[in-house]
């Protein structure tokens, strides 16, 4: 098991096989960098175009379709003082009459933040608001992490799809392992649009966007194929959903994680649905851009009580 320092020079705004800028080997770590969703890096320098540059691809010697990644995020962390944001909510978010009402009373020209990692705070420094001067846990998180996808596609950083992508999930932090499937040898594995802080649904469009320095471990689950990503934490396994319309997302998560449940515990479906319809939590990842993502969530220690 190998550490690497990896420093990128080329970032993609695609998910897809772009040829390998890092082969490491399951069980391998990761030292690196994402810069921001406008492509500035941690000393203010715009380094890529603006659209969630990845940081990628990652190679693992091994992987094949059918296989599955770990991808245990040791640490996601700020690497700068400043972060940006909206400060209008998508119109997705709000009903169209109340939109309509309220018109360009609400939006603004963009928001900004001081991001202070050692003090663990996020502060709203514009604009001058009732709000401004407020000041909020730092959280920081990926709002892209992803594989290449099947088929030879080639899928914008705007979106996400089994492969993962801009899910915009705020649980996707330090102490996180995300499962990913395989679709091409290799993997091809992508991280970047790192948030200091960001609400379920990133209902603006924008977390506290942010560069990060990212470290990570990569595992390989050979012959376990999964159809969408998984994760887990300290306190919960979950299943992530991407589509639109919402419903259909919903479906994708709960139809993984009951997949996830029957393989692991050998239920049946309606066992695992019996258990679901009491124990499930549901989470909003990105509710702004063409795909959106559900969370379907599990307690591991509601698992516990059935001996799982």
């Amino acid at each position: 098991m190998a550490s690497h320092a990896f420093r990128p020079v080329t970032h993609h705004h695609t998910f897809a096989a772009h040829p390998p800028a890092l082969s490491v080997a399951p069980g391998d770590t990761i030292r690196t960098h994402t810069v921001d969703a406008a492509g500035v890096d941690a000393d203010g320098s715009r380094v890529a175009a603006r659209g969630n540059p990845l940081t990628g691809p990652i190679r693992v010697e091994g992987a094949e379709p059918g296989d599955h990644l770990a991808v245990h995020l040791n640490a996601v962390t700020p690497n700068r003082t400043h972060g940006f944001g909206r400060a209008s909510l998508a119109p997705g978010v709000l009903d169209p009459d109340f939109l309509a009402e309220v018109g360009a009373e609400a939006a603004h020209d963009g928001a900004a933040w001081q991001v202070d990692a050692g003090a663990g705070t996020v502060t709203l420094t514009h604009p001058s608001s009732p709000i401004e001067g407020l000041v909020l846990p730092l959280a920081p998180m990926l709002g892209c992490i992803g594989v290449a996808p099947a088929g030879g596609q080639a899928i914008s950083t705007a979106t996400s799809g089994p492969h993962g992508g801009n899910m915009d999930y705020r649980r996707l932090g330090g102490g996180v392992t995300v499962y990913l499937p395989v679709f091409v040898p290799g993997a091809s594995l992508f991280v970047g649009d790192a948030h200091a802080l960001q609400g379920d649904g990133e209902m603006s469009g924008t977390g506290v966007e942010i560069s990060a320095d990212v470290h990570l471990t990569v595992d390989l689950v050979e012959g376990v194929p999964i159809g969408w990503p998984r994760g887990e934490d300290d306190t919960h396994r979950f299943t992530l959903g991407n589509a639109r319309p919402l419903d259909q997302a919903t479906q994708h998560a709960t139809t993984e994680m009951v997949r996830w449940l029957m393989r692991d515990h050998g239920w049946d479906a309606a066992t695992a649905g019996l258990f679901l319809s009491q124990c499930v939590r549901y989470e909003l990842g990105n509710m702004f851009d063409p795909a959106y993502t559900v969370a379907c969530k599990v307690p591991h220690d509601a698992l516990a009580r059935v001996g799982a």
